[in-house]
């Protein structure tokens, strides 16, 4: 089935194929087509091109929906590399207890914060998981999103991380999503093995990564390499381990201090470091010309009131950067890419054109899936989104508390 967008007002991210992602002032660079088309079969883009080169006789040979877009921005949905959106239950009384002023390291030596997100996950039902989960995935979706990655980490177990990745698989299959699935076991360490935290990593690497492997569960392997958390050492034994099963790494890193987890990162070939809000010149530096994609989340900095990453710093410097949501129920519950593009504008001072290509190809590239996301390019998955009517791409950070997003659509799909 093919779908047509005719008369757009700004098709936005037009860019080659090769282009995996943008990196310093490439950033503010933005290839946006006016009074545009775009045509789509069964999920795929097929051509797009200014509206007087739109050939109706090559449209009719196959059955047709056209979409009239006039006065509307049509965008690549947004890809969120980082999100916790697999989740038994919420965490107002942590919300609470932040405004009486206890610190995110204090609720968590409380038995708060993910260990929290444990006790609750070991209690619900897969059935209940991913049902919930499911709503969130449509609730994204709806605001705009169209590949995302969900990680483990709120098992602690080897029964319920596999619980959760059993139904991120499920994701993956039910939704019209791009889905990739992270293993965060090394999310925090159990009370229980407060005394020994080597025999639970030995756990992690003994006894979840081998059934994870063989049920080919993880697209890749996570640690929180951070103050209070994982050391560098420790998470260089966890990433090795997971790499020796074909796990990409990927690193929350400096959410917390400057603890080295940035150059575990690099040192390991990450696909992406995470968080970043505490950075300086000698993480900056080790990320230059590496694979690596800096990512920042910038709904954990706002609701955290935490430290916001130094990102003009870091793009200045030619650096990359993606942003994503770090959707979860401590730290940012919420999806809302757009919100994180704004965010982008009004506490990283970054401008339109650099947010937009942190939330399209750059987080596409963090979650591994610029070949087929993130920017409006023959062959790619035809995962876009079509605004209500707007003055430009710059409404949509401008507007931030607004769903701007009139139609969605995923894999062929118009949602």
């Amino acid at each position: 089935m093919r779908i047509v967008l005719e008369n757009i007002k700004e098709l936005v991210q037009v860019a080659g194929c090769g282009v995996r992602f943008k990196a310093g002032k490439e950033m503010a660079s933005l290839s946006v087509l006016r009074n545009a088309y775009l045509v789509m079969r069964d999920g795929i883009i097929e051509g797009f091109g200014p509206m007087k080169d739109l050939n109706d006789e090559t449209l009719d040979n196959d059955v047709l929906i056209e979409l009239d877009c006039s006065n509307r921005v049509v965008m690549p949905s947004f890809c969120d590399s980082h999100t916790h959106l697999v989740y038994a239950a919420s965490r107002e009384q942590e919300f609470t207890d932040r405004i009486k002023g206890l610190s995110y390291e204090e609720i968590a030596k409380r038995g708060g914060g993910i260990l929290n997100s444990a006790e609750a996950m070991a209690r619900v039902s897969e059935e209940e998981l991913y049902d919930s989960a499911m709503r969130r995935l449509h609730e994204i979706a709806m605001q705009g999103t169209g590949a995302v990655e969900i990680k483990s980490g709120y098992g602690l177990s080897t029964a319920t991380e596999l619980k959760m990745l059993r139904v991120i698989r499920r994701l993956k299959k039910d939704s019209p999503m791009v889905i990739k699935a992270t293993f965060l076991g090394a999310h925090a360490v159990p009370e229980k093995y407060g005394d020994d935290r080597s025999k639970y990593i030995g756990k992690i690497i003994h006894e979840m990564l081998p059934v994870i492997a063989a049920e080919d569960l993880a697209d890749y392997i996570d640690v929180f390499c951070d103050q209070g958390f994982f050391t560098p050492l420790e998470s260089e034994q966890i990433l090795m381990a997971g790499m020796k099963h074909g796990l990409r790494p990927k690193v929350h890193a400096n959410e917390l201090g400057r603890t080295g987890g940035v150059q575990v990162g690099v040192k390991y070939n990450a696909l992406s470091v995470d968080h970043l809000e505490h950075i300086g010149a000698d993480e900056i530096e080790a990320l230059k010309g590496r694979e690596t994609m800096p990512t920042v989340l910038p709904g954990a900095a706002f609701f955290l009131n935490l430290p916001y990453s130094p990102v003009r710093e870091m793009i200045d410097s030619g650096l990359p950067v993606a942003l994503a949501s770090d959707y979860n129920p401590g730290s940012s519950p919420s999806g809302n890419m757009s919100f994180m593009a704004a965010m982008g504008c009004i506490k990283y001072n970054m401008s339109p054109e650099e947010v937009i290509n942190a939330t399209t190809i750059n987080s596409a590239y963090a979650m591994g899936v610029d070949g087929i996301c993130g920017s409006i390019c023959a062959g790619k998955m035809g995962n876009v989104f079509i605004t209500k009517e707007i003055p430009s791409y710059s409404s949509i950070p401008y507007h931030y508390a607004t769903n701007l997003i009139e139609t969605v659509i995923l894999d062929g799909q118009i949602i």
